[in-house]
């Protein structure tokens, strides 16, 4: 009699998370796809849920390196937009983190990240809402050639002119590459529409993970959009590692005191607004963005 060969039991599907993050309400803020437990996903498995899912990005978290494993709440993440993987994400951090306090309590989670180690603390307000603040790896900021500004307004379809000279181009790191580029008025940054294709090509070649377009409200409060064609997604609505180049690129330049809080407004213009907090602390390199969470029910 033969034994018949016992099948292999197949692994459970990942519990997949959707939150928003920067705002209290589902339908402000930027959304992420959340994987509190990713152990024994691939890379094409993780890529194929962020690719359903069709959010900016979707985080995914493991078992910490060795260099972590002493430490409590620490995990390694990786983050994956629609079409790749990419070396960091703020918004998706935010939303992991309030994604986490909500099952486990507020606190401090470690994540490794590709672009770094990166802290974040959770803190439950007086109202009940769960708010979270990550640490940038330390950052830095760059010059951008002129003719690679040029290219990057003619597929804007914005003029030169339509600049503000107060806050030049700059090339921002904080985790991953943002080009700043400052519109002189509000009218210039609320009409986007841009050449998609021409935009992926320039920004693939300069390593830029999205443009962090600004405009200038008062001293320390900013409204501001992200085109993100490299990860698929014409526009990002609320992004945390932009949020946090451009704190480096605003200390750097002199537009604020070292020690300052700023207020980005982003999202108002695809309907879903949100609001991130930048604190620039005297001292200390390292950029903090701070925002709420909430999550989007199925």
């Amino acid at each position: 009699m033969t034994t018949p060969t016992p099948t292999p039991h197949a692994r459970p599907a990942p519990e997949i998370l959707r939150y928003t993050a920067f705002s209290t309400d589902p339908a402000g803020g930027n959304p992420a796809g959340v994987v509190l437990d990713a152990t024994g996903l691939s890379d094409a498995e993780q890529l194929a849920v962020a690719a359903r899912l069709g959010y900016s990005e979707t985080a995914f978290l493991t078992a910490p390196p060795a260099e972590l494993r002493d430490r409590e709440r620490a995990f390694t993440v990786r983050y994956f937009s629609p079409v790749a993987e990419v070396p960091f994400c703020g918004h998706a951090t935010i939303a992991t983190a309030v994604a986490h306090a909500e099952r486990h309590g507020p606190g401090e989670l470690v994540l490794a990240t590709r672009a770094g180690t990166v802290p974040v603390e959770v803190v439950r307000g007086p109202d009940g809402t769960l708010r979270a603040t990550l640490t940038s790896v330390e950052p830095s900021v760059h010059t951008v050639a002129d003719e690679d500004v040029a290219e990057a307004l003619a597929a804007l379809g914005w003029d030169a002119d339509e600049l503000d000279p107060a806050l030049p181009p700059r090339i921002g790191y904080a985790g991953a590459r943002h080009l700043v580029l400052a519109a002189a008025t509000r009218e210039r940054l609320a009409a986007l529409a841009y050449d998609f294709e021409r935009l992926k090509t320039f920004m693939t070649g300069l390593d830029l993970t999205t443009l962090q377009l600004v405009w200038r409200e008062s001293g320390t409060v900013f409204h501001v959009r992200d085109p993100f064609p490299v990860g698929g997604v014409v526009e990002d609505p609320a992004t945390g590692a932009a949020a946090a180049a451009f704190g480096a690129y605003a200390r750097e330049r002199g537009l604020v005191p070292e020690e300052s809080v700023l207020l980005l407004h982003q999202g108002a213009d695809l309907g879903r607004p949100g609001e991130l907090r930048v604190e620039l602390r005297a001292g200390d390199p390292r950029v903090r963005v701070s925002g709420a969470g909430a999550r989007i029910e199925e």
